[in-house]
């Protein structure tokens, strides 16, 4: 997944490289090239949301947390996944399958002129990319309770 992630940022760096040297230099545009590097933001950032909380790289205010042991670190992360976490995927995931379903029902395209087609595909994106959020989140509670049902160690 993370080197999937990486060329696919690679990817729509040199896209972004491209579309700026056709603009600036050569006075040419194009809106479908432009909606494929957001695309692109899209996939990467939303579907690597899920890898990024496996990974334990998602951004935290760890003024705390850092100084916390295992077992208080263990609530931490139960908690937030129980109040925060889960409450505003599971959310997202509904409300991203309504606007999906409603995409897709009139087949969704650009609202530009010369914009990419299937819109309704990256309204996709939404509910898959919280079901994996969620499936992880469920992953890391168990973790969690884990740590705190063993209590091994408490440094």
């Amino acid at each position: 997944a993370a080197t999937i992630a990486a060329w696919m940022i690679l990817a729509i760096m040199l896209l972004t490289v491209v579309l700026v040297v056709l603009r600036y230099g050569f006075s040419i545009g194009s809106i479908a090239m432009q909606e494929a590097v957001t695309y692109g933001h899209a996939f990467a950032f939303m579907l690597g949301a899920a890898y990024t909380l496996q990974m334990n790289e998602h951004v935290r205010v760890d003024i705390f947390y850092q100084n916390f042991n295992k077992t208080q670190k263990a609530w931490v992360d139960a908690l937030g996944i129980l109040v925060f976490l889960l409450p505003v995927a599971l959310f997202l995931m509904y409300s991203g399958w309504q606007l999906f379903l409603q995409s897709w029902t009139i087949r969704e395209s650009s609202s530009d002129a010369g914009g990419l087609a299937y819109v309704y595909i990256l309204k996709a994106v939404i509910p898959v990319a919280m079901l994996l959020l969620v499936l992880q989140a469920i992953a890391e509670f168990c973790k969690a309770a884990r740590t705190l049902v063993i209590k091994e160690d408490h440094q």
